[in-house]
């Protein structure tokens, strides 16, 4: 897109288009150096489906060339809402190379959630396995963009997606010029305001994370990774497809997040690398049918998404003989910021160090940079020097928000919202996410997004969310709710409002009823004040 037509939408363009060392330069050239080198290594392992590279890039050029037979242009939307099947990855491709844009969209979203992200996107196409597909046929009428929904079954060769692709019979790649910097896939953040906005990122912005781990000696040919999260997830995407194939690797999907079909799959597969959430990683060390041989191959466990207790740590310490990798990271990154070493124990409240690619500035509300062991805003830019300077763009902004962009992109730097510091060793402490973020099981829970859904039944005159401790999820969702004098309101009603309207980890596990809520000089109530509330 040109400078006139992101700013149509919200962006802007990057300032600077740098190349990315040692990787493809967008993600529609993704597979062609492996192709050159060693095409007929695994690429891809799902439920249903086992390709090689060169077999994956066909599959990939039918996939584009059904894409077009849609009327798919560059620049149109491309929604999916499927599970952890070779299907996602294959149509996610497809889409880069005729210069799409992705929207992914998770499974276990409510309808209204689905809706919101499929208007706001004004999606052209909507591809999802059969439930997901009627779900969004409930509720068709109110999106005019969309043309075209296409259901697929994974692994079945008689679903429509499936017949559109064996009856390409010229799988050759299609001939477009695609521009790395152009908007490529919109992830939607968890509301701050209440409604989830879209972060808008390039082709580059998603290859740059898995060339710099390939640069760190994390990924390679050898290391086979693994995910239970779900691809529709921008970041597992990168993190996950995007990374392996950079680096030449076989990639895992895993389409079951119990603790045993995770054994399973990291036995079979010899997965080396899998990154989840405490409450997977408590669940595969603690449960008694997961055999400790079964993960014996696992030699780079991550973990991420959510605060660690200290038991958790000391049970991955004896397990793994190293330390929980603590991190920071957001969508609008997109994926990781910093990390720890986990040859040591960070400190209480440490995140890490930045990543090669990326610096970080800690500023006032002026955006003047703060000295070390000075609390302000979190702000993310390029490295200043080295072999990655100047390499890290921002993302393009938020789609259709050009206020929001304005906001979190100034002068060349992603200001995220977070507070916390720097040290005098650059490590970085993260003091508040951003609008009391809640991390539950890994997922991302905002507040505001489900005190909206409460504030729109008349009773409720004002409710705080927030999360309490738990030794597994890292926090679970509760909730404060003052009712309207003379009214009632009981538990299962206030759980059965949210379940309509939001995904089913964000529904509060608990309500408590307050007369009044404790508020600052600014009138906002302070939710610090409610922690003893959920304290039995």
């Amino acid at each position: 897109m040109d400078a006139q037509r992101l700013a149509s939408h919200g962006l802007v363009a990057p300032a600077r288009r740098p190349a990315i060392p040692h990787s493809p330069q967008s993600v529609a050239s993704l597979l062609d150096p492996v192709l050159e080198t060693r095409p007929e290594a695994i690429a891809l392992v799902s439920r249903h489906a086992r390709y090689r590279f060169d077999e994956l890039d066909r599959e990939v050029n039918r996939a584009a060339r059904v894409l077009i037979d849609l009327g798919i242009e560059p620049g149109d939307r491309v929604a999916a809402s499927i599970g952890n099947h070779a299907e996602i990855v294959v149509a996610f491709l497809a889409a880069m190379r005729i210069g799409a844009i992705w929207v992914g969209i998770n499974r276990i979203l409510a309808p209204p959630e689905k809706a919101h992200m499929l208007t706001d996107s004004g999606a052209r196409l909507f591809l999802g396995d059969p439930e997901m597909a009627a779900q969004v046929e409930g509720f068709r009428s109110e999106l005019p963009a969309l043309e075209a929904l296409i259901a697929i079954r994974p692994g079945e060769p008689d679903c429509d997606w499936a017949a559109r692709l064996s009856a390409v019979r010229n799988p050759s790649r299609p001939d477009f010029e695609v521009d790395p910097f152009a908007p490529a896939a919109i992830a939607y953040t968890s509301g701050t305001t209440g409604r989830p906005k879209g972060a808008v990122h390039s082709q580059h912005n998603m290859l740059l994370p898995g060339a710099v781990s390939l640069a760190m000696g994390r990924n390679g040919p050898e290391v086979t990774v693994g995910f239970a999260l779900p691809m529709t997830i921008l970041n597992i995407m990168i993190l996950g497809p995007i990374a392996a194939a950079q680096a030449g690797a076989k990639c895992v999907m895993m389409d079951h997040n119990q603790a045993a079909t995770i054994a399973e799959w990291i036995r079979t597969e010899r997965v080396v690398r899998f990154a989840s959430v405490p409450a997977t990683y408590h669940d595969l060390l603690t449960r008694p049918e997961i055999d400790p041989d079964d993960l014996a191959s696992l030699t780079q466990p991550g973990v991420g998404g959510a605060s660690c207790p200290d038991a958790f740590r000391s049970l991955f310490r004896e397990r793994f003989g190293q330390e929980v990798q603590i991190g920071y990271g957001l969508t609008e990154a997109p994926t990781s910021v910093s990390h720890s070493d986990p040859r040591h124990a960070a400190p209480p409240g440490c995140a890490g160090e930045a990543l090669p690619h990326l610096a970080l500035r800690i500023v006032d509300d002026s955006d003047a940079e703060q000295p070390p062991d000075t609390e302000g805003e979190i702000c993310i830019g390029p490295r200043a020097e080295g072999p990655w300077r100047d390499v890290y763009t921002p993302m393009l902004g938020y789609w259709n928000r050009p206020e929001a962009t304005r906001e979190a992109l100034r002068e060349g730097w992603l200001h995220t919202g977070d507070v916390g510091l720097l040290d005098e060793q650059g490590r970085l402490f993260v003091r508040d996410r951003r609008s009391d973020l809640i991390l539950r099981g890994g997922a991302n829970v905002y507040p505001a997004e489900v005190e909206r859904v409460l504030h729109d039944d008349r009773r409720v005159v004002a409710c705080a969310v927030l999360g309490v401790e738990d030794p597994r999820l890292g926090e679970r969702v509760v909730a404060a709710v003052q009712v309207a004098d003379g009214a009632t309101i009981d538990d299962d009603e206030l759980a059965a409002i949210c379940a309509r309207a939001l995904a089913p980890y964000k529904v509060p596990e608990r309500f408590v009823r307050v007369d009044a809520f404790p508020r600052n000089s600014m009138g906002k109530i302070t939710k610090r004040e409610l922690q003893s509330l959920f304290t039995d």
